[in-house]
């Protein structure tokens, strides 16, 4: 059994749930709750960094973060791959690390807002987080947004959706507003991964 540590409202946790769906290993995955604020979670002895998403694989090999976990599930999988096996691979995972950015800065977003009261809030660190968001979606706006066959995503895909929803969940959706190629196409995503919105965590 390979054990997932995380939180329902990690996007980097989704991705990995998200994935072993797709990758037909759903039955072989167990979820467990991960605290990272807390000193005595055993993540922080599983995970050096003390960051989510980790897995531990039948061996209690411990594997972050979701990247390496997503090349890992992908690895172990006998029927469906994720990750191109040619000379596509490298933009696939360009593309991927690009949605992975989204919520890297969106979290350090949100971090920053509970962390500090209101007058204390850094505003050019934050502009310069958004802004970094803004530039991810602006790209992904104008480039091809790939179709995605019923539940047959690509790593890319999947992560691009699971930055979306993060951003639905802590932000209101408000992108939604200035992208309508990208909510179109995570409308599409939604009806063909079924997995999306039984990962999806209420806000």
């Amino acid at each position: 059994m390979l054990i997932l540590r995380s939180s329902p409202a990690s996007p980097f946790g989704r991705k990995i749930k998200i994935a072993a769906s797709v990758l037909g290993l759903e039955e072989n995955l167990s979820i467990e709750l991960a605290d990272t604020n807390s000193p005595t979670d055993s993540l922080r002895q599983q995970n050096p960094l003390g960051k989510i998403p980790a897995m531990i694989t039948e061996d209690d090999t411990v594997l972050y973060d979701s990247r390496v976990i997503t090349e890992y599930l992908d690895f172990i999988s006998e029927h469906k791959k994720i990750l191109p096996s040619d000379a596509s691979r490298f933009e696939l995972l360009t593309k991927q690390a690009l949605a992975d950015g989204i919520c890297d800065a969106a979290i350090l977003l949100v971090v920053e807002k509970r962390v500090r009261p209101q007058e204390k809030w850094f505003d050019g660190w934050l502009n310069y987080q958004q802004e970094k968001i803004d530039r991810a979606l602006t790209t992904f706006e104008n480039g091809p947004l790939h179709f995605v066959a019923h539940n047959s995503p690509d790593a890319a895909q999947i992560a691009l959706a699971c930055a979306l929803g993060y951003l639905d969940l802590r932000f209101e959706g408000k992108w939604r507003e200035s992208y309508p190629n990208l909510l179109k196409w995570l409308n599409d995503f939604e009806a063909a991964v079924p997995s999306f919105e039984a990962t999806r965590m209420q806000p």
